[in-house]
């Protein structure tokens, strides 16, 4: 069975090779290179690293991710934060500071882009 109210830590210092993929709660102070999921809530502590894509119900972001977030409710992009890949999300709050370099969908953007790729995914070409 599994735990969603675990909570689990990557502390700074450490690396971890490899996909993370837990029930419960995380934060990383470390790196980790492969992707980091939780049907919980993420934290990305300011010396934190993902070198792989970020999915969860909930993430708070203080550092550095390579690859693409994609969060179910609400992410929080803290004023430290660097993200080089696209955003999905419901809810987006980005602190003043925070860098984001990427593509975002939000709210019900994300149905439609859902919608939109399942029934044609050459209509990109067009634009």
């Amino acid at each position: 069975m599994e735990n969603s109210e675990s909570n689990n830590i990557i502390a700074k210092g450490s690396l971890l090779k490899g996909n993370l993929n837990v029930p419960g709660n995380i934060r990383l102070e470390g790196k980790v290179v492969g992707n980091v999921k939780s049907k919980s809530k993420i934290v990305c502590g300011e010396t934190s690293v993902i070198e792989g894509n970020v999915n969860a119900v909930n993430a708070e972001i203080a550092g550095k991710v390579n690859g693409k977030v994609k969060v179910e409710e609400l992410l929080i992009l803290k004023s430290s934060c660097n993200i080089n890949g696209d955003i999905s999300t419901e809810k987006l709050i980005i602190e003043s500071g925070s860098k984001f370099n990427g593509g975002c969908v939000m709210g019900e953007g994300l149905e439609k882009q859902k919608i939109s790729k399942s029934s044609n995914l050459s209509s990109n070409n067009d634009k």
